[in-house]
């Protein structure tokens, strides 16, 4: 029965609309905080944190991630990025990321059936954006639905092509207690694998990138 009911609710939350936000994917205490290692070593943090005000949702996102040799960073990553939902839709998305020695910056809002504003190209060099209001942004903490084939890239502000692929019920360690879970794999970019509570929750990450395994291990629930 627990199973079953389980299923239930993970093909009820992939049924839901792409363009609306997944509020039950929003944790009871407004913060996912993610410890990050690569291979075995730690690499940063990967920090969300939830603030609702009656219809409106804002989603504000950390992400740093570093390696150093001594005192010598070698390498550098962030990402920070707020997202702003009223009555479920995105209605801005402004960030700024650190990559490569690039800065890029995204700030577009929905204007009718679209979101514009300004991106960046990998380059870090501005360019305008007009797309689609009906892409989900490349944030994961809303979980991504079968079928999927374009989500809104929050690096740069550009649609992204992906394939997202089911790969069933998976019964993880997370936070110290056994969890069973719905894992999804997201083929884009690089290919990154998902995994979501009963509830949609966004529990665990892990992909290659560079020749090396990043892992995010999620510190409470």
């Amino acid at each position: 029965m627990r199973m079953i009911l389980t299923s239930v609710l993970f093909a009820t939350a992939s049924l839901a609309s792409v363009e609306a936000a997944n509020r039950d994917a929003v944790p009871e205490t407004g913060t996912i905080a993610f410890d990050v290692y690569r291979g075995d070593s730690p690499f940063g943090t990967h920090i969300l944190r939830f603030e609702e005000d009656g219809d409106e949702l804002r989603v504000v996102t950390d992400v740093d991630l570093r390696v150093r040799i001594g005192p010598i960073t070698v390498f550098r990553y962030e990402h920070d990025s707020i997202e702003i939902y009223q009555n479920d839709v995105l209605v801005s998305l402004e960030t700024t990321t650190l990559k490569d020695g690039e800065r890029l910056d995204v700030n577009i809002a929905r204007s009718g059936n679209e979101f514009a504003g300004q991106g960046s190209d990998e380059d870090g060099n501005t360019r305008s954006v007009n797309l689609s209001a009906s892409l989900q942004p490349s944030s994961h903490w809303g979980g991504y639905v079968p079928g999927l084939e374009t989500v809104l890239n929050t690096e740069t502000g550009s649609e992204m092509p992906v394939t997202i692929v089911e790969l069933g019920m998976a019964t993880i360690e997370v936070a110290g207690r056994s969890m069973e879970t719905r894992h999804v794999r997201m083929e884009g970019s690089l290919i990154l694998d998902l995994w979501y509570d009963a509830n949609g929750e966004w529990v665990r990450s892990q992909f290659s990138v560079r020749g090396q395994n990043i892992t995010y291990v999620r510190r409470d629930v």
